[in-house]
């Protein structure tokens, strides 16, 4: 399976992502510039954390306008699996490819520390690896994690099992309903707070985050043998 890893000025994250598909999960990943306009050429597309365009207007805001972008909106409508990790899941909400915003975080300091999240939707396509309700400890490192939505918004999250992660034993950012990631309807479409791709390796802490990417390629594979 190869992977794009989208590359905005201010991205920070893109080295974490490239070394947890091409050394960690042992498939093809490229570093693609914020300039591109053919994705085509990808089976996923991964968006990066870190501070696209220097987070000026809002996180995000200005990254959505880069040409690359058209192109992930098209991946996305394909059917290909879309990760937004941190910087990357307010990409796509100011994409539109996701509903609700992140906000400030509630104390309005920056959290860099490792927590604890509940996976309460195992069937998509990022989690069929992990047990339903399982706990694992992920990396965060944002200021703007606050994930917010209108209650319409959020009972349409709930009906349609949309919400993929909460914070287990601390909201660490305020989030509406302890919220840590969430799906769109399709089901490809990921926006997540934590940095799965910080926790593949338990030299580094833990290797909790590696079954995200585990299963994208497993449900790739299966897809694609079924089409053949």
């Amino acid at each position: 399976m190869k992977f794009a890893v989208l590359v905005f000025p201010g991205s920070n994250c893109d080295l974490d992502m490239y070394h947890a598909i091409q050394d960690e999960l042992g498939e093809e990943a490229e570093y693609v510039w914020h300039d591109a306009t053919d994705l085509s050429g990808y089976d996923g597309i991964l968006l990066p954390g870190g501070f696209s365009y220097g987070d000026y207007l809002r996180c995000g805001a200005i990254a959505r306008f880069s040409n690359v972008m058209a192109e992930v909106v098209k991946a996305a409508e394909a059917g290909k699996p879309v990760l937004g990790v941190c910087n990357g899941f307010q990409i796509l909400t100011e994409a539109g490819l996701l509903p609700g915003a992140l906000l400030r975080n509630k104390n309005l300091k920056f959290m860099c520390r490792t927590v604890d999240l509940k996976v309460v939707n195992n069937n998509t396509l990022f989690t069929n690896q992990y047990d339903l309700d399982e706990v694992i400890q992920i990396p965060i490192a944002h200021g703007e994690g606050n994930y917010y939505c209108d209650e319409e918004t959020l009972q349409q999250l709930k009906d349609n099992n949309q919400i993929v992660f909460t914070y287990a034993s601390e909201n660490p950012n305020g989030s509406l309903e302890n919220i840590a990631g969430i799906i769109n309807e399709k089901g490809n479409v990921l926006g997540m707070m934590p940095h799965p791709e910080r926790a593949v390796n338990e030299l580094i802490g833990g290797a909790d985050g590696l079954a995200v990417f585990k299963s994208i390629v497993k449900q790739w594979r299966e897809s694609y043998v079924n089409q053949a």
